[in-house]
């Protein structure tokens, strides 16, 4: 308890200095970069004071640590370089009309919040005291490597297609693309399966399972496919509503011909 306490004031202050950035800025995708880096503080902080054995901590600050960071700077390359902010959140202030800063104050501690929430695999497997490491945390171990490398790669041919010139009104096709329209999303929520799996051995590890379910339910339902697809479909409607034919929505699988 006390090392989530201390995780909300250190995420808390972090986000306060997202949102100063934002109203100076007028772009709310700031909060993404926080709520990403606020996983590798969660992760990092759960491995440095928590009592498991030192084999088990290093697990947690290396899973943790290196996806949230990853993450953190992809997202902060992203916001930086675009000149326009995400269609999500020119959404988000167009509905709310008036007081918009106050609004986004809460929406970016509420992101601090959320990550204190998401980091009870970290803080259930570093407060784990069994010896050794059990086979489910080899497992999470591998499932946390492939989808690491999965998510990394599918963002990095993403960042790639979109830097070509003709790409402009064009969807990616290429590479994880070409088999689902959201495979950073897919590994995204298999990283959190990982993570399940890491804390799984631990006293009352199942409870953990919170974590992958409200990313299901955020990547698939809120913030994650509904209005990345809205903003796709707004941005090249024919060649994107082509695509929404023929590819998965989640699960990478192979194309649909002729639809």
């Amino acid at each position: 308890m006390a090392t989530a306490l201390w995780g909300a004031g250190i995420l808390g202050l972090m986000q306060l200095g997202f949102w100063l950035w934002q109203v100076r800025t007028r772009n709310a995708g700031w909060v993404d970069v926080g709520w990403a880096l606020g996983l590798a503080v969660m992760a990092l902080l759960a491995a440095a004071l928590g009592p498991a054995p030192l084999e088990r901590r290093l697990l947690v600050g290396f899973m943790g640590g290196l996806h949230g960071l990853r993450l953190g700077l992809h997202l902060w390359r992203r916001v930086a370089t675009d000149a326009h902010e995400d269609g999500r959140y020119q959404a988000i202030r167009a509905a709310w009309k008036t007081g918009t800063n106050a609004k986004f104050f809460v929406f970016f501690q509420a992101q601090a919040l959320l990550d204190v929430v998401l980091g009870l695999p970290f803080l259930l497997a570093a407060w784990n005291p069994r010896p050794g490491l059990h086979p489910l945390e080899w497992v999470a171990a591998v499932l946390w490597l492939g989808a690491w490398v999965g998510e990394s790669t599918a963002d990095r041919q993403l960042r790639r297609f979109k830097a070509r010139p003709e790409a402009a009104g064009r969807t990616c096709r290429e590479g994880l693309w070409r088999f689902s329209r959201h495979p950073n999303y897919f590994f995204e929520w298999l990283v959190w399966v990982a993570y399940l799996l890491l804390a799984l051995s631990a006293p009352w590890g199942w409870t953990a399972v919170l974590c992958p379910a409200l990313m299901l339910y955020f990547l698939l339902r809120v913030t994650g496919i509904p209005y990345t697809e809205a903003q796709s479909l707004r941005s090249r409607p024919e060649d994107y509503a082509r695509y929404q034919r023929e590819t998965s929505a989640f699960i990478p699988w192979f194309p649909r011909t002729g639809a």
